[in-house]
């Protein structure tokens, strides 16, 4: 199992901390030549220097050209790339009723157009390696979640349409897309985090009443079906989206 990636390029976006640097980790312990990256520079050289020998890239993929960049640096320094996780995201956004015009680009950018813009730009790279894509989603984008801001559950239900639909054009490239749906994560400066620290209680209470394990879920969990995805063992599945979530969503 530690060699299962050896010698392939993975790229993980949005990977300097979170969920996003659970998943390079994962990787990197099972011998993938990791691609970390991220808009903060020192955030980056931190991640970097915690995983040595692995490469970073300074860039905001929210941009179109940022992603474009990044891709042809990795194909000018690397010589190509076998896997493509798209972590960018955020669930922060105003509250459900206050939308406008500027929060829906700004979370749309984040949570789809992120995706989108290195996929498109990394294409070629993939189809030349058959490779593979998972992107992170929401269960927000799978039901409505209550309390959960609108403008991020919809541009989560976008991405996971976009996986569904790309799936057949993307499977005629040899490449596979699939996304992975997380439910409510706890990680070190999570909101769930602030949300233990502050009421417990509460927090308790609605595991209890929405969530069939009755916990909260880590990085780790997320990460591992990450890496089952994006695996040779799995040559087959493309084009779903799979919830861990603690059996919270019904539908």
């Amino acid at each position: 199992m530690e060699s299962l990636f050896k010698g392939k390029k993975v790229l993980i976006t949005g990977s300097s901390k979170g969920i996003g640097f659970h998943i390079a980790d994962a990787f990197y312990r099972l011998g993938g030549d990791v691609i970390l990256n991220g808009r903060n520079e020192k955030e980056l050289t931190l991640a970097k220097n915690r995983l040595p020998g692995s490469n970073c890239y300074v860039a905001d993929i929210t941009n179109p050209t940022h992603a474009q960049n990044l891709a042809k640096s990795i194909e000018n320094d690397l010589g190509g790339l076998d896997i493509l996780i798209c972590n960018v995201g955020s669930g922060k956004s105003v509250l459900p009723g206050n939308e406008n015009n500027k929060e829906w680009k700004a979370v749309f950018d984040t949570n789809f157009y992120s995706a989108t813009n290195i996929i498109e730009s990394s294409i070629k790279l993939l189809s030349a390696s058959n490779g593979s894509i998972v992107c992170i989603s929401s269960i927000c984008g799978q039901e409505v979640i209550e309390g959960a801001p609108i403008t991020y559950s919809c541009a989560k239900a976008a991405l996971n349409h976009y996986i569904k639909a790309v799936s057949r054009p993307f499977g005629e490239l040899n490449v596979r897309i699939n996304g992975v749906a997380p439910g409510n994560i706890i990680f070190k400066g999570s909101t769930w985090e602030e949300k233990l620290e502050t009421n417990f209680d509460q927090v308790q209470k609605y595991l209890s009443n929405n969530v069939a394990l009755n916990k909260l879920g880590t990085p780790d969990d997320v990460a591992n079906i990450v890496v089952f995805l994006s695996s040779p063992e799995n040559n087959f599945a493309t084009g779903q989206v799979w919830n861990i979530d603690g059996g919270q969503t019904k539908s």
